[in-house]
């Protein structure tokens, strides 16, 4: 079976990148240099060179060419790194009474090169590769009147000595750069291990994330962008671990809710006597009941599911129109005079179909559990930090211990189950207010009872989940259905 070939890690290619954006900086840098460097040492070598021709007596005052070589050529006090020689019909005939100590001077190579510059008409400056190395030369020609020779006065200097700073500075560069080279490649792998290790940890925590384990995490050690991912993750994590735990403790809840009408439906039908027609209505009437119930279960699981997950349509809402539909909608519930005690004057950003559900939520509540005929008092007020939204009414109030339970899916204070309702309602208008980057509290009634406040900033940005409008007397309907 073919395997994939392991491909680079992202560590040893940013390594390579950097050492290859380095390594070219420092070819370019050192060949850059060490060119102009060249160039201006052959310039000065020619400089000197032209110099010393310059110098030379002019031939008037010889009778001959060797004549004349003997006051050029016969006192040069030679070097070892230059050297002198005069050419006759190309072969050298006159060196320095001392000797040339540079021994490269009568190289066959130099001579033929030298000779040459016979029949020229002035100097001729060049390069020659000898045996022993290169030779930078000049040649003059030498004619004297009356003398039928061709004379060449030849000059030279080994290249390859006055180049020796140049050699010596590129040895040393090129040892300098291996140097740094290899200190680069050694911070740069300790760096790129530590910048890309939050990709590592992200791919180890990926690998390891499971449904049935979201609880990995990645550190968030440093300061940079590439952490900041590991922040980002864990953050997607949290709310992935956050909506998997509350979808299964909703489907548990679910459970447990339908567990009990399906098992009082089985019961009754187990023991129904087929033969009593009185009997026989009568559990029907129960199991549609109980069928009705799970029905309104289900509704309201979708209308909690539309409140957390769909876009809500916010838009510029005036809180006294708002207040007044909502106790118009509220009146049509049995049971209890509604009246508005306060009403607020100004506008607010939010989703108006979303809110006049939630407030209604919110009376519905208050006359499901307070004592027929209590008055139920519906109120709004404005600042230049929120609109409250409130429902007060005067039953037996809610303990401080429950003020948060409530608002949980399907718990209760009152455990009476003659009480129409899902459970879910509290948690529909929890779910309404948070969407508004708001909140539900419930406080005292002075007296008895409970005051449901939804808060919304009238500073937020409008939410990024402006959902699909309902109708506003949904939570009217569903009460009418459930009496």
């Amino acid at each position: 079976m073919n395997q994939t070939p392991r491909m680079l890690s992202a560590r040893v290619r940013t390594l390579g990148a950097i050492l290859i954006v380095a390594c070219v900086g420092l070819l370019v840098a050192g060949g850059v240099t060490f060119s102009i460097q060249y160039v201006r040492t052959i310039d000065e070598v020619d400089h000197r060179l032209l110099e010393k021709i310059s110098a030379l007596r002019p031939t008037s005052d010889a009778t001959s060419v060797t004549d004349y070589y003997g006051h050029v050529v016969a006192g040069f006090l030679s070097a070892q790194n230059e050297g002198v020689v005069g050419l006759v019909d190309g072969v050298p005939a006159v060196r320095p009474d001392g000797g040339n100590q540079f021994e490269k001077i009568e190289d066959p190579a130099l001579i033929a090169a030298a000779a040459r510059a016979a029949d020229a008409d002035s100097a001729v400056i060049g390069t020659v590769s000898t045996d022993t190395g290169n030779v930078r030369y000049v040649a003059l020609p030498v004619h004297v009147p009356g003398d039928p020779a061709e004379g060449v006065y030849l000059r030279a200097v080994s290249l390859d000595v006055e180049l020796a700073p140049v050699a010596e500075a590129v040895t040393t560069y090129v040892i300098a750069a291996f140097i740094v080279m290899g200190a680069l490649g050694f911070v740069s792998w300790f760096l790129t291990g530590q910048l890309l290790s939050p990709l590592r940890q992200l791919r180890e925590a990926a690998d390891a994330v499971t449904f049935d384990d979201l609880g990995t995490r990645v550190p968030e050690d440093g300061d940079h962008e590439i952490a900041d991912l590991s922040r980002t993750m864990n953050s997607m994590l949290d709310r992935l671990e956050a909506s998997v735990s509350s979808q299964r403790q909703l489907l548990d809840d679910i459970r447990h809710e339908l567990k009990t009408p399906i098992t009082i439906v089985r019961g009754h039908l187990e023991m129904m006597d087929v033969d009593d027609r009185d009997d026989v209505i009568g559990i029907r009437d129960m199991g549609i009941s109980e069928l009705d119930r799970m029905t309104r279960l289900v509704d309201d699981i979708d209308l909690l599911s539309s409140a957390q997950g769909d876009q809500f349509e916010m838009r510029p809402i005036d809180i006294g129109m708002l207040t007044e539909r909502v106790a118009e909608l509220a009146a049509a519930l049995p049971g209890h005079p509604f009246s508005i005690l306060r009403r607020a004057r100004g506008v607010v950003i939010g989703d108006a179909d979303r809110l006049t559900q939630a407030w209604l939520q919110l009376a519905d509540n208050a006359a499901k559990y307070t004592p027929q005929g209590s008055p139920i008092e519906i109120g709004s007020d404005l600042d230049e930090h929120e609109a409250r939204l409130w429902v007060r009414d005067h039953g037996a109030g809610i303990p401080p211990a429950a003020r948060r339970r409530i608002f949980q899916r399907f718990a209760r204070v009152d455990t009476n189950r003659s009480i129409g309702g899902s459970g879910l309602g509290l948690a529909i208008v929890e779910a309404i207010a948070q969407a508004h980057v708001g909140s539900c509290v419930v406080t005292d009634t002075p007296g008895g009872g409970a005051i449901f406040t939804i808060h919304v900033p009238t500073g937020q940005n409008p939410a990024s989940i402006i959902p699909t409008p309902v109708r506003a007397g949904d939570v009217v309907l569903q009460r009418e259905a459930t009496t």
